[in-house]
């Protein structure tokens, strides 16, 4: 997809420092990639233990070891 962004030259250059990355298509990818797994972290920890009619996982049960 194509679009038009106008963006902040001293953000874009310090976040490709920061990342390593110099194509700016490349940046803004890792900068999504980041923000979408900081939040669904987020998310997941706040679910942190609400499901009150969860049932344990099961164990594997492992055989002693000769």
């Amino acid at each position: 997809m194509r679009t038009t962004l106008n963006l902040d030259s001293a953000l874009m250059e310090e976040a490709g420092e920061y990342a390593g990355l110099k194509e700016k298509t490349a940046l803004l990818h890792e900068g999504l990639r980041a923000l979408i797994q900081r939040e669904a972290a987020a998310r997941l920890a706040a679910l942190g233990g609400k499901e009150t009619k969860a049932a344990a996982a099961p164990r594997r049960k492992t055989r002693p070891r000769r």
